[in-house]
């Protein structure tokens, strides 16, 4: 909203995320406070003015040890009902990790659809827009809400950081670890070759998922003596991974590095973390590896900031300007 007054929000738990977010666009963290009371309930609110500013509210809705997601989901949504009460002449949601986006489509009988409850919760408190961080399902994240929303990727970060790390590989390939992330490792693939000046390499594995259970797994692309980049947007247990690694190790791939945006790292990674075949794991702070000892994170992980990307969305967003040169990569 050119010439209306920017507010740039950070919520406690995302507190040192929004700090760096605001040092990159040059503004300072406006002022709140969080309050908890005896019994678990909590209050928020803005500790100067917002009317007829234009606020961006910047919360990771992960879980860590002290907030659950449905802690920090809640505690986002009061908090920017509570903007929208004091006047604010635009509400953005800023979500580096957007939780619940997984389950987004019925795949069992009587399943929810709990990324379209989440959007309407969103809509509920008068959310003008919603800013997400590469999300599982794009389009699924696009469809579920009524209100404005902006879909950032990650393919500039990991396309820079892999052009240097890969400038020497003689042939490279970028692979989903499932049918649904074509598109992503598409753009991965062409931000990549651009850079590089050369062709590079494309697969991705069939893959299915019940109940917890993965099945399938057959390589569709040629990666036999190329160095392979498999690509996700996140890691869970690491198992999707490992997985792919092993089939691109099978089909003859000479070096296998991971990425992906947002590293939870839960419910033991042990089998991603010693994988012999796979030299490297990159990621994003979006969720910081706290849940990793912090040797074991430094010797397996390049962690990439995404501070400067969200900086320039919000900057672009409160001019009124276009993010198609983000999305570019």
């Amino acid at each position: 909203m050119p010439g209306t007054p920017l507010a740039l929000f950070a919520l406690n738990a995302t507190r040192a995320l929004g700090s760096h977010v605001a040092q990159a666009l040059g503004v300072a963290l406006s002022a709140h406070e969080e309050r908890e009371f005896e019994d678990g309930e909590h209050k928020a609110r803005p500790l100067e003015s917002v009317r007829g500013r234009d606020a961006y509210v910047l919360q990771s809705l992960y879980a860590d040890g002290a907030q659950s997601a449905n802690d920090k989901l809640v505690r986002q949504l009061f908090f920017l009902g509570c903007l929208r009460d004091a006047g604010a002449a635009r509400v953005t949601a800023v979500l580096p990790y957007l939780a619940y986006a997984r389950k987004d489509a019925r795949t069992q009988p009587r399943d929810p659809v709990t990324t379209r409850y989440v959007a309407q919760l969103f809509e509920a408190v008068g959310a003008d827009r919603v800013v997400v961080l590469e999300a599982h399902n794009p389009a699924a994240f696009q469809n579920a809400f009524r209100c404005r929303t902006e879909h950032l990727t990650t393919t500039r970060l990991f396309a820079e950081h892999f052009a240097v790390l890969l400038r020497d590989a003689p042939s490279i390939a970028v692979v989903s670890p499932d049918a649904g992330g074509v598109k992503r490792a598409e753009r991965l693939r062409q931000a990549l070759g651009r850079r590089l000046g050369r062709e590079i390499g494309l697969g991705f594995l069939e893959k299915a998922r019940a109940k917890g259970v993965m099945r399938g797994g057959r390589l569709v692309g040629e990666v036999g003596g190329a160095v392979v980049v498999i690509l996700d947007d996140l890691i869970g247990t690491g198992g999707t991974l490992v997985h792919a690694a092993s089939a691109c190790k099978a089909a003859g791939a000479a070096r296998i590095y991971t990425a992906a945006t947002h590293g939870l790292f839960v419910g033991g990674t042990t089998a991603l973390l010693d994988a012999a075949e796979i030299e490297s794991i990159a990621i994003t702070d979006s969720v910081p590896p706290f849940r990793l000892a912090p040797e074991l994170a430094a010797r397996r992980l390049t962690v990439l900031p995404v501070a400067p990307l969200l900086a320039e969305a919000i900057r672009r967003l409160h001019t009124d300007g276009s993010l198609v040169e983000l999305l570019e990569g």
